[in-house]
C-alpha cells in the first residue's frame, strides 16, 4: 500500500505537536549535576527531531507508536540512550521548533540532520561531527521538464526558490549568490513541502540536501536533483552533522561526543545511513 509522505507529515505533525507540547513540562538544568544527572534521574533522553527527513529521521507508515520513528539519526538517539542507561523518548516537532526547544532546554537534545552554524555554535553545545563526505551534498530539485535549463547557479536568478527556514540550505543559498536577484526567496517549515511546492508549480526549485531530494524524486514523477549543474559549496566548518544540547550543558555534550567518535571509528552511522536510504526507498516515501 502506498502513502504520500507529504500528506502523513502534516496530518501527523499537528497532532504530534499537540501531544508533545501539552505532555512535556521544560527540564531544568538548574539541577545539581546539570542535565546529564537529571536525564540519569528521570530515567528518559528526551530528542527532538523533525521526522521528515529520510534517511536522518523519518516516520514509516507501516509501524505504529514510538516504533514508526526510524532513521540513522533515531538510531543514534538509541545510542545515546543506552551509554546514559536510559530510555528513549523521540519528540516530533517542526524544524525551527527543535531548535527553539533544545536552546530554550525544554528537551535534552536535538538529533535532525542538524549543521554546525554560527548562530547555532551560539546559542547551544554542539557536538563534534558525524557523516563525513567529501564532496557537497547539497543541490536543489526542479521539475524535470526544467532540468535543461540549470546549467550553473546564475541560472536560478530570477526565478523562486524555496528553502527550509532556519537550515543549512537557507545559509547556503544566500552564501552563493544575492538573493535579492531571485524572483522570490520562500520559507517552509519542512524541506518536503518545499518539494510539494516545486511539484505544484508554486516554486520552480528547492534548496535541499542530495541525499534526501533524491529519495522524494524517485517516490514522486516529474522530479529531478541537479547535483552536477548546481553543487552549493560547503566549508569546511559546516561539514559534517551535529547533536545539539541546551548551552553550558558540556557534561552532556561529552557523552554524545564519545558515542559519536566510537560510531565514526567503527562507520556504524554510515552504515545505518545507507540502510535507512534504501529502506525509506522500499516504503515509497515522499
Amino acid at each position: 500500500m502506498t502513502k504520500t509522505f507529504s500528506r502523513i507529515a502534516s496530518l501527523a505533525l499537528a497532532a504530534l505537536l499537540s501531544a508533545s507540547l501539552a505532555g512535556c513540562s521544560a527540564a531544568s538544568a538548574d539541577t545539581e549535576g546539570g542535565r546529564l544527572a537529571e536525564i540519569k534521574e528521570r530515567g528518559v533522553l528526551q530528542v527532538a527531531t523533525e521526522p521528515y527527513f529520510a534517511p536522518n529521521e523519518f516516520i514509516d507508515p507501516t509501524k505504529e507508536g514510538d516504533e514508526r520513528y526510524v532513521g540513522s539519526d533515531i538510531e543514534l538517539a538509541q545510542a545515546i540512550a543506552d551509554e546514559i542507561g536510559v530510555e528513549l523518548e523521540i519528540v516530533p516537532l517542526e524544524f525551527s521548533a527543535v531548535l527553539a526547544s533544545v536552546t530554550s532546554g525544554k528537551y535534552d537534545l536535538a538529533i535532525s540532520a542538524l549543521a554546525w552554524t554560527p548562530e547555532r555554535g551560539e546559542r547551544m553545545e554542539m557536538s563534534i561531527g558525524y557523516h563525513f563526505d567529501e564532496e557537497s551534498l547539497y543541490t536543489v530539485l526542479v521539475r524535470e521538464e526544467d532540468a535543461a535549463n540549470y546549467t550553473s547557479i546564475e541560472d536560478l536568478k530570477g526565478k523562486k526558490v524555496v528553502c527550509q527556514s532556519g537550515s543549512l540550505q537557507e545559509q547556503l543559498i544566500k552564501d552563493a549568490m544575492d538573493v535579492s536577484e531571485l524572483d522570490e526567496l520562500l520559507y517552509v517549515s519542512a524541506t518536503t513541502d518545499g518539494y510539494l511546492m516545486v511539484s505544484e508549480g508554486k516554486a520552480d526549485a528547492c534548496v535541499c540536501a542530495s541525499a534526501n531530494g533524491e529519495l522524494y524524486a524517485e517516490a514522486n514523477g516529474g522530479l529531478t536533483i541537479l547535483p552536477d549543474a548546481i553543487n552549493f559549496p560547503v566549508a569546511d566548518e559546516y561539514a559534517g552533522t551535529r547533536v545539539g544540547a541546551p548551552k553550558g550543558e558540556t557534561e552532556l555534550i561529552e557523552v554524545v561526543n564519545s558515542v559519536i567518535e566510537e560510531l565514526n571509528e567503527s562507520g556504524q552511522y554510515n552504515e545505518w545511513y545507507d540502510e535507512y536510504a534504501e529502506y525509506a526507498g522500499t516504503l515509497g516515501l515522499d
